[in-house]
């Protein structure tokens, strides 16, 4: 086994979730995974002080960037750290960005991607109004890495309904996307698993769709539903619910196949809409 999706129901209390996602990521290790995928939020969701949370974080004063660091190290495992608030690398800002760090087995930073595309939406369920906007700059960069199991474009859960961003990552070379998300019960009983497997297909990418599962502060109700899926459109493992460790390998040899039999990069007649942003990529 070589890549590892986690579904977490995390809550408010950041120490609490960081101990779940490590006794998660063991299970991930001990299971033969190289790489995990946690889920957006999955040290904390439902707080209104992320911008302070990002600024502790920054100024090295806050648990989870330490954490995570130990985590890899630990456990010789690189992990796409959902999502966290973290200021820009680049500026002083008011807001946070939610970025999606890869870590290498290391503990070093590999990559880092600030979410594009943010969750303005009414949506009919109890909470009916989410604005991330009001908490969350947009991100501005198209970001894929080369890793043990592949070369990883990294995304973030509202981003899956933006195929754009999706092919920019395929013609930089992703054969790997991660998609850590937080999708409301609403939302994604209507469109998750339809839209995790047509960016999967049209890219011919794995897609490592981690999800929150459950009952969260605010209140909010998430659908979880988390998946690897496969070039093909494959779902190769699903979890509904509830916290999960989903296993499963890269098939290298299959891809290429696939890619060769329906060769979709060269047959395309319109150009990929503009992205913000060049690529940028991240080396071993």
């Amino acid at each position: 086994m070589s890549l590892a999706v986690i579904q977490m129901v995390s809550q408010d209390d950041v120490m609490a979730n960081l101990a779940d996602a490590r006794r998660l990521l063991e299970q991930a290790a001990e299971g033969g995974a190289r790489l995990a995928v946690l889920p957006e939020n999955f040290a904390a969701i439902g707080r209104r002080d992320l911008a302070d949370l990002g600024r502790a974080e920054a100024e090295g004063r806050g648990p989870i960037l330490p954490w995570l660091r130990q985590a890899a190290r630990d456990l010789k495992l690189w992990i796409v750290a959902g999502t966290l608030p973290l200021p820009p690398d680049e500026r002083p800002a008011d807001k946070a960005n939610a970025c999606s760090l890869l870590i290498d087995e290391h503990g070093e930073r590999a990559a880092r991607y600030d979410k594009i595309h943010l969750f303005d939406v009414d949506v009919a369920d109890t909470r009916g109004r989410y604005r991330e906007s009001d908490d969350y700059a947009h991100g501005a960069q198209v970001v894929v890495a080369d890793t043990p199991v592949g070369r990883l474009g990294l995304t973030v859960c509202y981003d899956l309904r933006f195929p754009e961003l999706y092919g920019a990552l395929r013609e930089a070379g992703a054969e790997l996307i991660s998609a850590p998300s937080a999708f409301t019960a609403v939302t994604g009983a209507a469109h998750w698993q339809v839209l995790v497997r047509a960016r999967a297909i049209e890219t011919q990418c794995y897609l490592l769709a981690a999800g929150q599962g459950g009952i969260h502060p605010g209140p909010r109700e998430t659908f979880g539903h988390s998946a690897i899926v496969d070039p093909w459109g494959r779902v190769l493992a699903e979890q509904p619910t509830g916290e999960a460790v989903l296993l499963a390998r890269r098939d290298a040899d299959e891809q290429a196949a696939i890619r060769q039999r329906m060769p979709v990069s060269t047959h395309r007649r319109f150009m990929t809409p503009a992205v913000p942003g060049p690529a940028r990529t991240e080396k071993l």
